[in-house]
């Protein structure tokens, strides 16, 4: 998204990590993704860390925001939904659900999936309450904090899992966020063997 909305030019690949290619291990010893492979081959890590270096290099549009106070928002929104909401929601649901068939990884961890539904409501209340104090999560500027949150909330709701009907707010904050042209080739992606729901990639729902 960081990119699109950037409008730089980029060769998107994809890297199924559970197969641990060597080559992919070579330049990311976690076989984590995402990695940035400039045109010279130097070789960033981190989707934080990336999109710091593109917020330098491409200054239009800002996604860390205008000002000191908005960067340190956005940084700790970042940092909220990869760390919390990361640890709460999305390695409950997703990390079980699917991350644990892909890698081999043995059935899902019942326990595990409740707490990660037991967990979202508040979450999801959050994105709400902000929301309905700011045009984006951020601020009034789209930003990385709106990235993402919409990267953990759209791999959840692939899986069917976000409980739309209670949180109205949060639902018309990712609305928004699905008809950005920037999101919609994100929203054509599908996981073999795992279709998402028919509401998946429909920008009204």
């Amino acid at each position: 998204m960081a990119l699109y909305e950037k409008k730089l030019e980029f060769d998107p690949v994809v890297e199924r990590v559970w197969e641990a290619r060597p080559e992919f291990l070579a330049i990311s010893p976690h076989a984590e993704v995402p990695v940035l492979v400039e045109p010279d081959g130097t070789t960033l890590l981190d989707a934080t860390a990336i999109c710091e270096y593109l917020d330098e290099i491409q200054m239009e549009p800002p996604l860390l925001g205008f000002d000191p106070l908005t960067r340190a928002e956005v940084r700790r929104l970042v940092g909220w939904f990869d760390g919390c909401f990361g640890r709460e929601v999305t390695d409950n649901l997703v990390g079980e659900k699917m991350l644990k068939r892909l890698y081999g990884h043995g059935g899902p961890d019942s326990r595990a999936i409740r707490a990660g539904y037991a967990n979202i409501h508040r979450h999801m209340e959050y994105i709400g309450w902000l929301i309905e104090h700011r045009r984006c999560l951020a601020g009034d500027a789209f930003s990385m904090a709106d990235i993402t949150a919409a990267a953990h909330v759209s791999a959840i709701d692939y899986l069917g899992d976000v409980p739309w009907e209670n949180h109205p707010a949060a639902r018309d904050w990712y609305a928004r966020i699905k008809s950005r042209p920037s999101f919609r080739t994100i929203l054509g992606d599908h996981v073999p063997g795992m279709p998402p729901p028919k509401h998946y990639s429909d920008p009204d729902f």
